[in-house]
Order: C-alpha cells, then structure tokens, then sequence
C-alpha cells in the first residue's frame, strides 16, 4: 500500500512539473516582449510628461480709479470682443469736466479782452502819430512866428511883450510835440507787452482745452471693455467696490488659441527640431490622440527664468539636468477647443527615428 501512494505521489510531481514550467515560460515570455516593446520605444521616441497647455490670459485693468457702477459678467462667462464688461461711476468726472468747461469759456472771454486792448493800443498809436503831425505844424507856425516878431522887434516894429509872447508859444509848441513823441514811444512800447498778452492768454486756452480732452479721455475709461474674445476667469470685484487704476480686476482667457509647451530634458533635445511633429496626451482625457508640431526651442533652460535662480558660484556644483521649454503648437485647434483648458498637463511623445 506504501509503495502505491508513494507511486502515486511521484506521478502528480510530474504531472505538475510541466505546468509550473509553462507558467514560469509564460510569464518570462511576456515580461521579456513587454520590455523589448518598452526599449524599443525609449530607442526611437523622447518623451515627457513635464508639459502642459497653454493659452493667451489677458488681464483686465482699470485706467481710471472709481467705484464699480455695474457690472455685466460673472465667474466664467463667455465674451466677444468690445462687450461692455464694468462701469465705473463717472459723477466726479462730469463735474469735474463741466468746471473745465466753464473755465474754458472765460479764457475764451479773456482772449477777447486782450485783443479788445491790443486793437485800442494800436489805434491809440495811430492817433498819437497823428497828434505829431499836429503838434509838428504847431511847433513850425510857432517857430515860423517867433522868427518874424524878432526881425520886427529889431526894427522896433513890435514891442518886447510881443516878442516875449512869441518865444512862449514856439517854447511851449516845443514841448507839446517832445510830449506827442514820449507818448508815442510809450504806446508803441505797450504792443508787445499787449501782443504777449494775448499769447499768453491762447496758450492757457489751449490747456484748458488740452486738460478738457483728457477729462473726456478718462470718461470713456469709465467703460470697461473686453479686449479680446474669451471666458471671464474668476472676478475680484463687486459693484459699489472702489477699485484703483492699474490694480487687476479679472482675467479673460483666449478660448481660441492653444498650444503646448513641453519641458525636455537636455539630453533629449539633440533631434528636436522646428517642424517635427508630435503626439500628445493629456491626463484630463488619456484616450484622445492630440497630433502637433514642435514650433520653436527656447534658447535658454527652464532654470534661467526661475525667479529664483540656481546659483553654483560657491563652489558647491551638483550637476542637475536642465530641462529646455519647447513649444508646440496644436494641430487642428479648433476641434478639440472644448477640451482644451489652460494648464491641464499633459505627455508629449516625438519619435525620433
């Protein structure tokens, strides 16, 4: 009876035998053409999963401070170009334009005043000159006179008071006419100072008018519009709220144009090149095959736009391998724009032979 069990017990051993051989074969065989397949690929494609989408994300600022008077979008909103997004209060403005105005309009009264001076110095001058010419013919019929009445007191024709009389009035015919002469100096000195007036008072019309237009300039950004077409990120700001100019209200993402941009590694850029086309995957949607091409290499390594760079001046170098950012721009954008969100990740796949 021993010898039959222990017959029996040989003949399982070997029936087993073959099977675990079969598994063990199996097994090596599948993990050896699962690594020839992984090899094989790592030897004709680079790859990395240090990537992710990209997209033009505009911000939306103020130029002007001011409370928030309406507001026409909310989180994630679609938008076309020029919609009317925020609407500043714009109260100050107006009243603050309808003073400039009011000032504006005197400077135009004070222009007016100071040709209205100017044209009288003018015609003061002209009768001045005129007063000359008077005043000259005076001085000449006096002088004319004088000379007569002393030919005649000579002759003792006419008495001493009469002489003395003539010399009086050719004197005083004398300083009549320098008098008409210093005021014709005088108001021939006035044009310029008169002409400069004027001057002065257009030039400050003119800024006036200038600081007007820049009044009217802020007023229209008051209105706030999208500058491009996309989707409203996550606002910051609420109606009745003060904002400040400059400071970001919200951000408009450009729903229309994508691309990649994949981190390499500095030893697997050698047959990288602009033109070469790629394969992408992103983790949002694994099943999607994404084609693009590679557009352009950066010139310098992802750590040399750190904020914070690497600095191995001390002495201490521990070599790290670079990564180099490449961008790739997506084929055929347009069809997958509904699954395309900026910074999802994403793996690039480029077969290099």
């Amino acid at each position: 009876m021993a010898q039959e069990q222990s017959t029996n017990s040989t003949v399982s051993q070997k029936q087993k035998f073959p099977i675990k051989l079969v598994v063990i074969l199996l097994i090596v065989a599948i993990a050896g053409y699962f690594g020839y397949q992984k090899i094989s690929f790592a030897t004709h494609h680079e790859s990395t999963d240090n990537a992710q989408v990209e997209t033009q994300i505009i911000p939306v600022l103020p130029r002007v401070s001011g409370y928030v008077k309406t507001l026409n979008i909310k989180d994630y909103d679609s938008v076309k170009t020029g919609d009317l997004l925020v609407e500043l209060d714009d109260a100050e403005l107006q009243s603050q334009l309808a003073e400039q105005e009011a000032d504006y309009n005197q400077s135009a009264i004070d222009i007016i005043n100071a040709k209205a001076t100017l044209q009288q110095a003018s015609i003061s001058l002209n009768v001045n000159k005129g007063t000359i010419d008077i005043s000259n013919t005076k001085k000449q019929k006096a002088l004319d006179d004088y000379t007569r009445d002393k030919n005649l007191f000579a002759s003792e024709a006419i008495t001493k008071k009469q002489l003395d009389e003539s010399k009086f009035n050719y004197e005083t015919a004398v300083k009549q006419w320098e008098n008409t002469i210093n005021d014709l100096k005088s108001a021939d000195s006035r044009l310029p100072v008169l002409n400069a007036a004027v001057q002065k008072a257009e030039s400050a019309m003119a800024v006036k008018k200038a600081k007007i237009d820049q009044t009217k300039l802020k007023l229209t950004y008051t209105k706030i519009y999208a500058p491009v077409a996309g989707k409203i990120g996550k606002k910051s700001i609420s109606i009745g709220q003060f904002v400040q100019a400059g400071s970001p209200l919200f951000s408009i993402v450009n729903d229309s144009t994508y691309w990649i941009v994949a981190n390499f590694k500095e030893n697997q850029i050698r047959k990288l090149y602009t033109g070469k086309e790629v394969e992408i995957k992103l983790d949002a949607f694994p099943d999607i095959n994404i084609t693009g091409t590679i557009a352009s290499l950066s010139d310098a390594t992802g750590a040399k736009f750190a904020l914070l760079p690497p600095d191995n001046s001390s002495g201490n170098f521990v070599k790290v391998t670079q990564r180099v950012p490449v961008r790739i721009n997506i084929s055929n954008t347009e069809k997958y724009k509904d699954i395309l969100r900026a910074g999802l990740s994403a793996e690039v796949i480029v077969a290099i032979k």
